[in-house]
């Protein structure tokens, strides 16, 4: 039968153990990763977008920011969004501003750069996207304006974007 003694010094270990399991960060590994990415068709109002979701694998430090950049599927110069990211934040989501000419099955460059606030890259991630959906599927102009969602007087030709993209 162990000394009274030796129970708590066992216990102790056990306890201290599991403390330090719980509160290690090693410092070392990504910071986030990649849990969802598509591009969204939102044909009422004739816009598409880029949309990534991303995981927090670790925690970050305050004042981080994610700068992300979108090739431009018309051609051109990429599309960069920065922002902030929050420490307290499980889930981050990056959304490109508006694009045009996303064509079916072609792969799209999207990269990430995750930094510090003072400038030092602490991960980068580099993905492809495919649409499953061409941007032929879209009005010209949007079906529906204001805050209401009031059907548009001005529909136009009820022609596509498709018409003005790059071969």
């Amino acid at each position: 039968m162990p000394r009274p003694n030796a129970s708590r010094l066992i216990l102790s270990l056990v306890m201290l153990a599991g403390l330090l399991c719980a509160c290690r960060d090693a410092g070392e590994g990504d910071y986030v990763n990649v849990t969802g990415r598509i591009f969204v068709f939102n044909y009422r109002i004739a816009q598409a977008t880029y949309l990534l979701t991303l995981g927090k694998l670790r925690p970050l430090p305050d004042g981080a920011v994610l700068e992300a950049t979108f090739e431009n599927p018309a051609g051109g110069a990429p599309f960069v969004v920065r922002q902030k990211v929050w420490p307290m934040m499980e889930k981050i989501t990056v959304e490109s501003p508006p694009i045009k000419c996303v064509k079916a099955d072609r792969e799209y460059k999207v990269s990430m750069r995750l930094e510090d606030p003072g400038g030092k890259i602490l991960q980068t991630i580099e993905r492809t996207m495919i649409s499953d959906v061409d941007q032929s599927v879209m009005p010209d102009k949007p079906l529906v304006v204001g805050p209401f969602y009031d059907a548009n007087p001005d529909k136009g030709s009820g022609g596509n974007l498709s018409a003005t993209c790059p071969a």
